[in-house]
């Protein structure tokens, strides 16, 4: 048995049609922060596990009903996300404190814009970044990530280009 994971960040207040197709294929939907509008959680698929936590952009009801932090463990795989992360080797301002401190397999954020995948040797820690599926910010293809977690494994990786920015 394994768990269909989606991978979003960045929304801005934006969600379209073509991002909810996918969402609808998975049975989890993580959310790596600037979400901006309520309306984008709420217009999620029903019937999902949604986590996610709020970014720099989010207002104070955002930041009251998500955390900075989430930890949490899915078919063996202990997973930390927060918004901002920095990347390997360079991660913001405590980051790799926590990291060290909650020993994730796989830490998840969002906030650059940037896609990213890459595993940390020295925090034996795989990083994600999905990049943004909103139309806000400097990105020039929103995407986002799809994967499987199944026996403490990532699985089936695939980078989603939701199309360009602005379009």
């Amino acid at each position: 048995m394994s768990t269909k994971i989606a991978l979003i960040s960045d929304s801005h207040s934006f969600i379209d049609h073509k991002t909810l197709t996918y969402l609808q294929e998975v049975d989890e939907i993580w959310h790596a922060g600037d979400i901006g509008d309520p309306k984008v959680m709420e217009s999620l698929p029903k019937g999902k596990l949604i986590r996610a936590v709020f970014g720099n952009i989010d207002d104070m009801g955002i930041q009251q009903t998500y955390p900075e932090w989430e930890c949490w463990e899915t078919e063996g795989v202990t997973v930390l996300m927060t918004h901002i992360g920095g990347k390997p080797p360079r991660y913001a301002k405590g980051v790799k404190s926590k990291i060290k401190e909650f020993s994730p397999q796989l830490f998840i954020c969002g906030h650059s814009h940037i896609c990213k995948v890459e595993f940390d040797p020295a925090l034996n820690c795989l990083y994600m970044n999905p990049g943004a599926i909103g139309q806000q910010g400097f990105h020039h293809m929103r995407t986002m990530l799809l994967f499987e977690l199944e026996q403490g494994k990532v699985k089936d990786l695939k980078v989603v280009e939701l199309g360009k920015r602005g379009k």
